[in-house]
């Protein structure tokens, strides 16, 4: 069962660690039982969160998962700003296309609204006005 969760363990990851020039850098990764299938870098600063790199393995839904569960933990610390410095320009295609950025833009503004308006997605799914 495909499970996304912090790793407190950052072996295999020290490149992007040491990439990303920051001591906080936390990894989430998505896995269905041993098996890593990806994983999101991300830094937290008092009013933004930083996303540093990211491996979806070529799936949108699995990039918008490891995308989500980021930015549902920001707005719980009250951050609503998600910056992405991802030194690998084809990465914001995926972004893009979930609509996490514009096209001339690395910000993600007003996390809390972003993750209600999903909410709103599903109320107006329930009652047939999509």
């Amino acid at each position: 069962m495909l499970e996304i969760q912090e790793s407190f363990d950052t072996s295999g990851y020290e490149q992007i660690i040491a990439g990303a020039g920051a001591n906080n850098v936390h990894i989430t990764e998505a896995v269905n039982g041993d098996e890593k299938l990806g994983y999101i870098a991300y830094a937290y600063e008092a009013d933004r969160t930083v996303v540093y790199g990211y491996d979806d393995g070529g799936d949108l839904m699995l990039c918008d998962g490891l995308v989500r569960s980021v930015m549902f933990k920001s707005v719980l610390k009250g951050i609503e700003t998600m910056v992405f410095e991802i030194p690998d320009e084809s990465r914001y295609e995926s972004l893009r296309k979930l609509r996490f950025l514009g096209l001339d833009t690395n910000v993600c503004g007003d996390l809390n609204s972003f993750m209600n308006g999903c909410e709103n997605c599903k109320n107006k799914s329930e009652k047939g006005d999509v």
